[in-house]
């Protein structure tokens, strides 16, 4: 289960819990962020995310993407649906897992001083009453974790793409 290969989705003793929110202030306009953000699942990602998001299937403004994240000792393999509202929402609706449901979405907003705010929220299913809700607890830290430090390399990138325009 951990790895994601297996999923129990019975939907008996569904608990669902919220993931996030995280905010994040980014020195760069939003469709700069947008595009930034984006990258991994564009025709042509750097080398860097080729190893960590494979695209399966593109389609206009939607991807099937599998995921690979360090868990600990583990590769946690996830495959999401990645939709595209360019220049305000990217959403994200878990495909295959070590949970059988999580949906999640970054609302990218304009501030008013140049600036972008970089929304992140989700909810995070599990089955299985307590003993599930238990495991959602862990699964979730893990995952907050990974997208806090993807939204500090994304802040990083784009305010550094921002002052090199």
């Amino acid at each position: 289960m951990s790895s994601g290969r297996l999923t129990l989705d019975t939907g008996w003793g569904r608990r669902t819990r919220r993931l996030g929110p995280q905010v994040v202030r980014i020195a760069a306009p939003r469709e700069l962020v947008f595009d930034l953000a984006a990258v991994p699942y564009g025709d042509r990602p750097p080398h860097a995310f080729r190893t960590k998001v494979e695209v399966l299937e593109r389609g206009t403004d939607m991807v099937v993407a599998a995921h690979r994240t360090r868990a600990g000792r583990l590769t946690t393999v996830t495959v999401e649906s990645v939709t595209f509202r360019r220049p305000e929402e990217i959403g994200f609706r878990l495909l295959r897992g070590p949970v059988p449901s999580v949906s999640e979405r970054f609302i990218l907003r304009d501030l008013a001083d140049g600036t972008t705010e970089l929304e992140y929220s989700g909810v995070l299913g599990t089955d299985g009453w307590a003993i599930g809700a238990a495991w959602g607890n862990l699964v979730a830290r893990y995952w907050e974790r990974t997208v806090a430090d993807s939204l500090l390399v994304l802040k990083s990138a784009a305010e550094r793409a921002a002052v090199n325009r």
